[in-house]
């Protein structure tokens, strides 16, 4: 389970805030921590058998459930409230326990709330042992008050299906930013109050709540991808009340909460290295990648090439178009499990645009393992069907992220990041640097720094050398913007490490249960490497 971001959602140099983010300061100096004591506590009961499916029956006296009441906007209870989903996975030696450990896997927008469940694949032991680990879903997400942009289905289908990956024509243009602006009117007319309340702030300060809610003075947290823009944001608004936080495949929160249209840029070039990465690997490793025969770097770029005219149709399968190939290319790069599949379909298609080539072995009727041309809407069987999604992932991306362009300049914006990352730059151009200029929160009271703050216990900093999604130069300087941290690299391929890497996870284990603070600049290995035999 490497890939956090939310791939449905056409996933998806260092300006530190100036004045705004001086003012952001002042304000955010303010806000008052949740006490222990004077905040409700959480009342566990019983998780329904859907939430638990497949736990052993022996292990289910470990988990309790909760919904917890927080304001939509903590600074103006008028507005009402919403109910955050919570689970918990109960420490294993309660005598030894150290307190309650927060878990969020990213997005923006992804469900947390069963993380617990799976603790076992990102942590040792003795974390399991010694912390109650908490899900939550944050606010907007799954089962805390989803927002909602669309009543039926049919309507987020008919938006959603005009919005292209990756656009070439005028056609093909016009009418995605068009299913944009579509969008943000179903979002402005049924979204409600909470449309305006989801920064990455709002969700910072109900996790200040619930960890008072369950009887820690401190935050104990680990958070993946945007999840680190979580912990990030936690510790500079309340250095204090942070213990122990961890953050894996790191964003560049200064970055990012300044300049959107920049931050999109870097990211699309941090999928290029990682591209680049994985066909040389490929070349290295020979007869195990499937792909490896001739130059990968020359037939991958020659299978692009050919896909921006045409698409190609395997026998028994559905046309592969340019959208839907680097959806699929940028999807199999978080996870190096799939990079031997993602070898063989490159193969695949590569051999299906050389029929010369496919006289010495026969095209096989099959699917492609992991890039599929897919479909943009669902067949209108049911109509009037409701609409049981979410629309947190523009929301959160779109409060955070300030983007000072029209959308109208996009086009051009594409044309010259095509040019620089010329698999994923028009791709990344039209998912939120195309959505945010018309998305219709007003006014989101996002916070923009300072980063610099001072914890008791350094921020332990997690990157990936080659990670996709959150390029390893974002955990560098995440690393410095915080400046009380450790950074830990880690010679690897995907999107994040957690699970994957026994010495970062025996070194994250130590920190979070002794406060063991790990050495600077250690740089270590994956368990394993792709291609390698496990």
């Amino acid at each position: 389970m490497r890939s956090f971001a939310l791939v449905g959602a056409l996933v998806a140099g260092v300006g530190l805030a100036g004045p705004a983010g001086t003012a952001a300061a002042a304000e955010d100096s303010a806000v008052k921590p949740a006490v222990v004591g004077a905040t409700p506590a959480v009342a566990w009961g019983t998780c329904s058998s859907d939430t638990l499916a497949g736990v052993p029956a022996d292990q289910i006296k470990f988990y309790s459930c909760a919904r917890y009441r927080v304001p939509i906007d903590h600074d103006d209870a008028s507005l009402g409230t919403i109910d955050i989903a919570l689970l918990k996975r109960a420490a294993r030696t309660p005598d030894k326990r150290v307190g309650s450990l927060f878990l969020n896997p990213g997005g923006p927008g992804g469900s947390g709330l069963t993380m617990p469940i799976g603790g076992q694949y990102y942590f040792q032991p003795p974390v399991l042992d010694r912390f109650d680990l908490i899900g939550f879903d944050p606010r907007g997400v799954g089962e805390s008050n989803p927002l909602r942009c669309f009543t039926t289905q049919e309507d987020a289908d008919e938006v959603f299906g005009s919005m292209i990956g990756v656009p070439l024509s005028r056609a093909e243009i016009s009418g995605t930013l068009a299913g944009y602006r579509d969008y943000g009117r179903f979002c402005r007319n049924n979204a409600g109050a909470l449309l305006d309340h989801m920064s990455t702030k709002d969700v910072v300060r109900d996790l200040d709540t619930l960890r008072a809610a369950v009887g820690d003075q401190k935050l104990t947290y680990v958070g993946f991808s945007y999840g680190t823009l979580i912990g990030s944001t936690y510790t500079s608004m309340f250095p204090k009340q942070s213990r122990a936080i961890v953050i894996d495949g790191n964003v560049d929160p200064a970055l990012r909460t300044s300049d959107g249209v920049e931050y999109d840029r870097e990211r699309a070039q941090g999928f290029e290295i990682s591209l680049d990465g994985f066909l040389k690997r490929c070349d290295q490793v020979g007869a195990k990648c499937a792909f490896s025969d001739g130059n990968p770097r020359a037939k991958f770029d020659e299978l692009r090439e050919y896909l921006r005219k045409q698409p190609i149709t395997l026998p028994g399968a559905d046309p592969l178009d340019i959208s839907g190939f680097t959806g699929g290319v940028s999807s199999a790069l978080y996870s190096p499990a799939r990079f031997t599949s993602l070898a063989q379909d490159l193969q695949a298609l590569y051999t299906a645009i050389h029929p010369a080539g496919a006289q010495a072995q026969t095209l096989q009727a099959a699917q492609l393992k992991v890039i599929t041309a897919g479909k943009q809407g669902l067949a209108d069987e049911n109509p009037d069907s409701p609409y049981t999604s979410d629309d947190s992932y523009f929301a959160v991306n779109c409060s955070d992220k300030p983007f000072r362009i029209r959308q109208e300049q996009v086009p051009e914006i594409a044309a010259k990041w095509e040019r620089e990352s010329r698999t994923f730059g028009r791709y990344q151009a039209f998912a939120d640097t195309a959505a945010c200029p018309v998305w219709p929160a007003k006014r989101p009271d996002a916070y923009r720094g300072p980063w610099r703050a001072k914890t008791d216990v350094p921020v332990v900093v997690v990157g990936n050398y080659y990670d996709p999604a959150t390029q390893y130069r974002f955990a560098q300087r995440m690393a410095a913007e915080l400046g009380n941290t450790r950074l830990l690299s880690v010679d690897a391929f995907g999107h994040c490490i957690l699970g994957d890497a026994l010495g970062v996870d025996k070194a994250v284990a130590d920190y979070l249960t002794d406060l063991k603070v790990p050495a600077n600049g250690q740089v270590f290995q994956p368990n394993v490497q792709p291609f390698d035999t496990p």
